[in-house]
């Protein structure tokens, strides 16, 4: 089994999700023209044995400097309601990103390189899975 949550690191503060257009929208007009590092955590669970790996990805994320009309009409979309850091980009917000340093799945939620490692704790690769499905 295997969980994955993320959390923005941005200005000494660990940002989760919003949840309301007002926090959503003071997010952004502090965020815009700035970076923050994304982190991910990553746990995995052996159901038949118990054993357990955990890691974290971090990935760095360098928001553009989005107007005030760009934020509220960003925000009105109700998409960065519900994600860590207010944002996303692999949605509608994938625009106000200029760009990342790092693993992109890690912050669209899972690290596929991540994952790997993880596995590779437990004696399994990747191809293995691929076989398991056959």
């Amino acid at each position: 089994m295997l969980g994955c949550d993320s959390v923005l690191a941005f200005d000494g503060q660990i940002l989760g999700k919003p949840h309301s257009p007002a926090e959503a929208v003071r997010r952004w007009q502090a965020m815009r023209g700035r970076s923050g590092v994304l982190h991910t955590g990553h746990h995995l669970t052996d159901l038949v044995s118990g054993k357990q790996a955990e890691d974290v990805g971090a990935t760095v994320v360098h928001f553009a400097d989005l107007t005030d009309d760009e934020i509220l009409a960003y925000v009105a979309s109700g998409e960065p309601l519900h994600v860590a850091g207010a944002f996303t980009i692999d949605g509608k917000g994938g625009a106000f990103v200029e760009r990342i340093e790092g693993d992109a799945g890690n912050v669209i939620g899972l690290s596929l390189p991540l994952l790997r490692r993880l596995l590779m704790t437990f004696g399994l690769t990747v191809p293995q899975l691929w076989r398991a499905q056959a």
